[in-house]
């Protein structure tokens, strides 16, 4: 019980990236890059092995942002084709690629990478990747009918490739959907759906992360304006709960979201984030704790995987370290009174 996890991304080094973007330029090129990106992986596993994090991730190293790391792999978008966008629901705008022709996957994504990261660790591994309503929310459609036809085309590339990385040695398969708690309406109509598809036929666990977004400028502005409850999971968490995927990802550290909300996903394993992913400080293992012991009023513990409240890849580095040593150190005082 109280299996702990993060979230995904985590800071790129830097000898390997710029530092502290959202969107970093690659300091190095060809196989320089290549074996810097595995260093920079490897360093990231034996930090959470160190601070004893259960559930490992590679922290994102291989790709420069959580979605087009992938989609840059794809055919049938137009990179050079600049399209002006305002992303989750005009949060904040940025000049995106266009899908100009049927989208389509030429060869394994991320398949090569699983492979290095699998032959690190023997603890479970995590892989992330972008969820179908988040890539329709983060790239141009100048093909599709519809927003929901070209989410289910990538949901079937999605599919493909986690299937790929199953049997690679992955243990968890998150899909991340920002989105979702955007679109709510969208969400119960063809999301949930566009996930169903990507997850046909895997027998590894899946989940599905949701939160309030990087703790970047944009996002921290958009909370303020939220109001003292934050209730937008009130919306979807009963889908979630009816829907095949196994644990939920959500944001609970420093929120003004209800906790209680939780008991809307009575069946599903829930990763709750208990560290926050603002710059401001680290959480002590005792607030982390509470955070912790707030979550169990709503939920067993057998089904609580104490977590980062979203990706930490704008962080400083060592403020990332910090907090999911923290996160560990939090965990291990609940547990000792269970």
């Amino acid at each position: 019980m109280l299996d702990t996890t993060t979230v995904g991304s985590l800071p790129k080094p830097d000898y390997l990236a710029e530092t502290e973007k959202l969107w970093p330029a690659w300091r190095l090129a060809g196989q320089a890059l290549e074996r810097a990106k595995e260093r920079a992986a490897v360093e990231w596993l034996r930090h959470q092995e160190a601070a004893d994090i259960h559930i490992l991730t590679a922290g994102e190293q291989h790709r420069i942002h959580f979605v087009h790391g992938f989609l840059e792999h794809l055919e049938g978008i137009d990179w050079a084709k600049k399209t002006p966008m305002g992303i989750r629901d005009n949060r904040y705008t940025v000049d995106v690629p266009t899908v100009t022709g049927p989208v389509s996957r030429p060869r394994p994504v991320h398949l090569d990478e699983v492979g290095f990261t699998r032959a690190q660790t023997d603890r479970r591994l995590k892989f992330t990747l972008p969820g179908p309503m988040t890539i329709c929310d983060t790239i141009a459609n100048a093909h599709y009918a519809s927003r929901a036809d070209m989410a289910m085309a990538f949901a079937d590339i999605l599919n493909t490739e986690a299937r790929e990385l199953e049997t690679a040695g992955i243990d968890l398969i998150q899909f991340d959907e920002p989105a979702f708690n955007v679109f709510m309406k969208d969400v119960k109509e063809w999301g949930i759906a566009a996930l169903h598809r990507a997850i046909d036929g895997l027998s590894c666990t899946t989940a599905v992360h949701i939160c309030y977004g990087y703790g970047i400028d944009e996002n921290l502005r958009w909370k303020e304006t939220l109001g003292r409850e934050w209730r937008q999971y009130e919306e979807i968490f009963p889908a979630l709960n009816a829907s095949r995927i196994d644990q939920v990802s959500l944001e609970c550290a420093d929120s003004h979201v209800p906790p209680s909300l939780m008991r809307l996903l009575k069946d599903k394993g829930l990763m709750v984030g208990v560290v926050a992913v603002t710059r401001d400080r680290e959480e002590t293992p005792g607030e982390v704790a509470a955070t912790i012991r707030s979550a169990l009023a709503h939920v067993a513990p057998e089904r609580l995987y104490p977590c980062t409240n979203c990706g930490m890849a704008p962080l400083p580095y060592n403020l990332a370290l910090k907090k999911i040593r923290s996160l560990a150190a939090g965990t291990a005082l609940v547990k000792k009174t269970l």
